[in-house]
């Protein structure tokens, strides 16, 4: 069976496009690309998250292993960034099609304000048949603001454009149930909407030149999953791996997607680190709130607001044992929240409709 997509994020790792000696691996970048034009010509849009400036810099300059490493780091990207962009704009002119460099930071997610401004930019694009070659802007982007790695960067983006797939392309044949170098150790095909714990079995080391180790790409895919968007893991040394995914023709793992939430749930659930206030509830609210019944959160199970916060604000939901249990949309300010804390009858804190629940 193949998979029938309309929009997909393609998220190629540093790993994919750098060669051991650290420089671009330019066959497999045009191998790539040759794959992405059939796919686009199969009239599927397609949004490129590409990792690989910092190789691209490092294939035109040479630093001495002295300096500052986020300083080094900066200037590699900053130069190679054009290397990169030029690269794809020549391979994609092949095909008489258009890409655009699209860089973003942590930052560009913050409100709801400027996440919907990238939206409508992101979109302009894809309407005019434009490929979007999105990553991380590293030159401004400083280490605590910076995201995990462009595998989050994707996951915001699959959400954001309302994707079906978000295709992540790694140097492993998927996620395996142990080492992937040790003997017994196989590729899990399907994951569905299961607690796996993936740091039981996931290895934690990092890639070679990426950021990102599987435990991150287990957890975020899980996340995207959740919210409605098929993921795929797929090993992106393979021939033709783009074309054999969507063809289900290869090995690799799949995040089956559960129910498609709403664009403002896609939001939050992705506004952890932008969540303001805080309000912490018991445990009869927690029951309710993680029960498959759609709950809101109403003030009578409110324990302690935590951290202030104004309407319209994210705000995290705790438990009595202060874990995050979920983020929601305020329907109303903390100073309100405080006096309906604990009564019964009053209006709902956050709606059901906007309150995102960790799994």
């Amino acid at each position: 069976m193949s998979f029938s997509y309309r929009r997909i994020i393609i998220k190629i790792g540093s790993n994919v496009l750098t060669r051991p000696d650290g420089l671009p691996d330019t066959d497999r970048i045009a191998h790539l690309v040759d794959q992405i034009a059939t796919i686009k010509k199969q009239g599927i849009e397609v949004i490129l998250v590409s990792s690989g400036a910092v190789a691209s810099g490092r294939s035109l300059i040479s630093v001495s292993e002295r300096s500052d490493a986020v300083a080094i780091r900066q200037l590699l990207a900053s130069i190679g960034q054009v290397k990169l962009i030029n690269t794809y704009s020549a391979l994609f002119e092949k095909y008489d099609m258009l890409c655009s460099q699209v860089l973003v930071t942590k930052e560009d997610f913050r409100d709801r304000l400027h996440y919907l401004n990238m939206r409508n930019c992101l979109e302009i694009l894809l309407q005019h048949q434009v490929i979007p070659v999105i990553n991380e802007n590293d030159v401004v982007s400083v280490t605590e603001l910076m995201f995990t790695d462009n595998d989050e960067l994707a996951g915001l983006l699959a959400s954001m454009l309302n994707a079906q797939a978000l295709i992540v392309l790694t140097n492993v044949n998927g996620i395996y149930t142990g080492d992937p170098k040790l003997p017994g150790s196989s590729v899990i095909t399907e994951i569905t909407n299961g607690g796996l714990d993936f740091a039981s079995f996931v290895s934690s080391g990092k890639s070679q030149f990426g950021r990102g180790g599987m435990i991150t790409k287990s957890t975020i895919a899980h996340k995207v999953a959740q919210l409605g968007i098929a993921v795929h893991i797929a090993n992106g040394t393979s021939l033709n791996v783009l074309l054999d995914v969507l063809e289900n023709k290869i090995e690799h793992t799949r995040f089956v997607p559960a129910k498609i939430a709403s664009g403002k749930k896609k939001w939050i659930a992705h506004s952890e680190n932008s969540a303001k206030g805080v309000v912490q509830v018991n445990e009869g609210a927690k029951t309710a709130l993680t029960s498959n019944k759609a709950s809101s959160l109403l003030p009578v199970g409110v324990t302690d607001i935590v951290a202030d916060f104004k309407k319209g604000e994210i705000i995290k939901i705790i438990d009595e044992n202060k874990k995050v249990i979920g983020l929601g949309l305020a329907e109303y300010g903390s100073e309100k929240a405080r006096e309906y804390a604990g009564q019964k009858n009053q209006r709902a804190l956050v709606h059901y409709d906007y309150l995102y629940l960790q799994s």
